[in-house]
């Protein structure tokens, strides 16, 4: 074992060599090989290359070097490509720092049973007049760049529940396809964290609607990943178990505190609340979009048509039956 692998439990250690091919007689070798590769893109500015930094994007691609600074590359391209996100990229930026009040992401105590580290949203919490949908991909990012500092999750990885319970049609109508585009490649296919498992519970149809329409967007790995549980909570206890879980997905623990993960990061700022508002942001969801990349603006002429939920009027909305029926 190498002081790389300083923080892994034996047992996590042999997961790592079983699942992810990590051998600590090369691993040296293998991080340098990687970073040998930087070279062929001096177009992008790799701000990190030490050992520690480019052994998670190993781990999140199973020792395939290639595919590790594919990874690595995109990381660094994503933040070159979406500069305004990353201004003021930190827990007590004001946008940032109401999302991560609201739940935005939470964590749970305990980790499941392969120890992974289950994240939850309750996405009905977004207060649209105090911080933007980009405001929110801020604070789960930055949230991601926390957890993953812990090399027992870079090998375990996640699992995210979305609880859609209350999230309104007119709420549904701000995930443009920009936005989804923004967080899919943010999320997907420029952070190196290992997600086992998706699981959408409570969804209205909408949200059912929307999924079918990104579907195809999705790397094939990420579809298998994702679980529509509608309101059957009992296929979410088949996969997570309800000890761990808070009362409001049907565990047995308390109902969730919105701020456990916020004050972990905040610390001492968690109580000190700075006037804000969208408006007096500058990097809002519309600014982004407009500073979409060459190539994500080529992509997104693909996905749908923006005003694809727009179009289904009030009437629609409440008599339209589920698409499909999950429970």
């Amino acid at each position: 074992m190498t002081h790389l692998q300083a923080g892994l439990s034996p047992e996590t250690l042999e997961k790592a060599r079983l699942e992810l091919n990590e051998n600590p007689d090369t691993l040296h070798q293998d991080i340098q090989e990687v970073r040998d590769m930087v070279i062929t893109r001096p177009d992008i500015g790799f701000l990190r290359t030490d050992d520690a930094f480019i052994l998670r994007f190993l781990r999140a691609r199973k020792f395939h070097h290639f595919e590790a600074f594919r990874l690595l590359a995109q990381y660094f391209e994503y933040r070159q490509q979406n500069l305004d996100m990353f201004k003021s990229f930190k827990a007590t930026d004001p946008g940032i720092k109401q999302a991560l009040k609201d739940g935005f992401p939470g964590g749970l105590a305990n980790l499941d049973h392969y120890g992974r580290k289950i994240l939850v949203l309750f996405a009905a919490n977004w207060d649209q007049s105090r911080y933007t949908l980009v405001d929110i991909l801020r604070a789960i990012l930055l949230s991601l760049e926390a957890m993953i500092e812990d090399p027992e999750l870079q090998v375990n990885g996640f699992v995210l529940i979305i609880d859609w319970s209350n999230f309104t049609f007119k709420q549904a109508s701000k995930l443009t396809p920009s936005m989804l585009r923004l967080a899919i490649e943010g999320l997907q296919d420029s952070f190196p964290a290992r997600f086992g498992g998706i699981h959408f519970v409570n969804q209205p149809w909408y949200i059912h609607a929307l999924y079918t329409v990104i579907r195809p967007f999705l790397k094939e790995k990420t579809r298998k990943r994702i679980f529509l549980h509608g309101n059957n909570l009992n296929s979410l206890h088949q996969l997570i178990h309800p000890e761990i879980l808070p009362s409001e997905f049907g565990g047995m623990l308390p109902p969730y505190d919105m701020g456990t993960w916020a004050r972990t990061l905040l610390d001492h700022e968690y109580d000190d609340d700075s006037e804000y508002s969208v408006d007096s942001y500058n990097t809002s969801a519309k600014d982004v979009e407009k500073d979409l990349s060459p190539k994500s603006m080529k992509r997104s002429q693909s996905v749908v048509d923006p005003g694809v939920l727009k179009r289904i009027d009030k009437n629609e909305e409440e008599n339209m039956q589920p698409l499909l029926s999950l429970d």
